[in-house]
């Protein structure tokens, strides 16, 4: 067996320690996926399932390392002092992708888990024509709630709750500018998350904003066997996307 682990290596950028995955035979249309990580940021070079689904479809990905940024446009110094994990993305990493891999967007995909999830609805919500395509699994959207329970870098993030609530994915939706492709998922198990991508799915209901969820599948409770479960039917998504884009260009 094939060990997939060494397909991925490290690379700086912008002083930021990345980790970039280059399939032994990549996408024909230079297709890419941007990977956001969790709050545990565990090594994304040991999740084999999402390594075996990049190499079956050709794809490169880029995984940023950011600790427990949250991913947002508030600058933590933890990471940067003085560039945000937005800023971080939509500027050096699109660089990159550009200069190393001559790929940009549209056909660059968000795919994240957990803080990593939500994440990527934000930025794809803020920033609909850079991420047209964004697919999130288990997304923590309600993280103000984390605030509440005493997360220390959401309190160094936010003054409160309420100014933490009103940075949330849910409420940065444009009802006329919104991606063209979105997919996300919960556990009904999951408590933390279910909820929050519940009243997601309602919210784009009544906006008419079209998207694609699964907030039915379940893996009783279990983050990380539900997280590997959903990485398939993420990356179907993201590769049809990718291919309807291209064509629309």
């Amino acid at each position: 067996m094939t060990n997939l682990s060494e397909f991925w290596s490290d690379v700086s950028i912008a002083g930021h320690r990345c980790r970039a995955f280059e399939p032994s035979v990549p996408s024909l249309h230079g297709y890419a996926v941007l990977y956001l990580h969790d709050a545990d940021e565990i090594d994304v070079a040991a999740n084999h399932a999402l390594s075996s689904l990049l190499e079956k479809h050709g794809l490169r990905c880029l995984a940023p390392l950011t600790g427990r940024s949250w991913w947002t446009d508030r600058v933590w110094p933890l990471f940067d002092a003085e560039q945000s994990t937005e800023r971080f993305v939509l500027e050096p990493v699109l660089n990159w992708l550009r200069e190393q891999w001559d790929v940009r967007p549209p056909l660059v995909a968000l795919l994240g888990v957990g803080m990593g999830g939500q994440g990527a609805l934000k930025l794809s919500y803020k920033h609909p024509n850079v991420f047209p395509i964004c697919a999130a699994i288990a997304p923590t959207i309600d993280y103000h709630y984390a605030l509440e329970a005493g997360d220390q870098t959401l309190n160094a993030l936010y003054r409160d709750a309420e100014q933490a609530r009103q940075d949330t994915a849910t409420l940065h939706i444009h009802p006329l500018n919104w991606p063209r492709h979105q997919w996300f998922c919960s556990d009904t198990a999951d408590y933390l998350s279910h909820d929050g991508a519940d009243r997601l799915r309602m919210k784009l209901y009544s906006l008419g904003v079209p998207y694609e969820a699964d907030l039915e599948a379940t893996a009783d409770g279990d983050q990380v066997c539900y997280a590997e479960r959903m990485l398939e039917p993420a990356m179907a998504f993201i590769v049809d996307r990718l291919e309807r884009e291209r064509l629309r260009v």
